[in-house]
């Protein structure tokens, strides 16, 4: 009984607690065995995230990705939400010991930190891919999303002092040059975890990044002619996934689509049924690992 409740009241190792009773581990492994059989302990699964699984196979199945969260929506929550309790769920599973976590801004990752608990990693580092400065009222910035999830994993936090997007290559080469921006970004790149939100092209901050660059009419007529269905740090891709070039990319201070698939593991959040195409695209660049997205938005993706 001593062990079961070191181990299941005050959340011990095993290894704790076979320190504190003075008998080996498998001692401890076989005494909480027993204790299940003897209904001493009773294990209960509450599935609080509703998540479907027949949609999660069906979509590692049509993708191939590594991972696939699909929330239901209770009566009392958004979709937004639902996808927030799963990426936040992914996150915390997937947390290195030590290390870099990057972090591109949208609804989706601040949905996602919103339900990360308060723990305590102070050897992990809070890393932002792209610029710290929101061109769309209703998304909070690159760099607040930063220092909100370093507070609660209580680990250290990298500032960007930079804007996401910017007027001109010639701006954003001289950003880069400065040594406390282009260094910050080059660590970036070697974070070991990343969660990245998912725009589609003509819903929400989509558009008000392009606005945002001031292109030229013969600039904007060249990527309108690519064809963009969706974007990730403020990268565009088509429908197929290819990262689209040329002067929207040369604007952008942050990571590069090529840059997101060389990240161990990268977390995809979405919720809604009009971030299909940018959700389909995003899959396609080969980017991301793992997928959180809520039902409806995961049944447009397999149907």
């Amino acid at each position: 009984m001593q062990a079961a409740r070191l181990y299941y009241e005050h959340n011990l190792s095993q290894a704790e607690v076979a320190k504190r009773l003075d008998v080996s581990r498998s001692n401890v492994s076989r005494i909480l065995e027993a204790a299940r059989q003897q209904g001493i302990v009773e294990i209960r699964i509450h599935d609080l995230a509703r998540r479907l699984y027949d949609l999660e196979d069906a979509l590692v199945a049509r993708f191939g990705l590594a991972d696939c969260r699909v929330a239901g929506v209770g009566p009392d929550e958004t979709p937004l939400h639902a996808v927030g309790k799963l990426g936040a769920e992914w996150l915390m599973e997937n947390l290195p010991e030590t290390g870099g976590i990057g972090l591109t801004w949208g609804a989706g990752v601040q949905a996602t930190i919103d339900c990360v608990p308060h723990t305590a990693h102070p050897a992990l580092t809070v890393m932002p891919l792209v610029g710290g400065l929101s061109v769309y009222e209703d998304v909070n910035s690159g760099d607040a999303l930063v220092r909100e999830l370093a507070g609660r994993l209580g680990a250290h936090s990298a500032r960007l002092f930079a804007p996401a997007i910017v007027e001109s290559r010639a701006a954003r080469d001289t950003l880069l040059n400065e040594s406390s921006i282009g260094e910050t970004l080059e660590r970036s790149k070697r974070v070991r975890v990343a969660v990245a939100g998912i725009g589609c092209v003509g819903v929400g901050a989509s558009r008000s990044i392009i606005e945002a660059m001031k292109l030229s009419p013969t600039e904007l007529a060249a990527f309108d002619a690519a064809r963009p269905v969706g974007d990730m740090a403020g990268r565009y891709f088509t429908a197929e996934g290819v990262e689209i070039e040329g002067s929207a990319a040369d604007r952008v201070l942050g990571v590069s689509i090529a840059d997101l698939r060389r990240i161990p593991k990268v977390l995809g959040v979405a919720a809604g049924h009009s971030k299909r195409p940018g959700v389909l695209g995003a899959i396609r660049t080969g980017a991301l690992d793992a997928l959180v997205v809520d039902a409806e938005l995961a049944a447009a993706l397999v149907g």
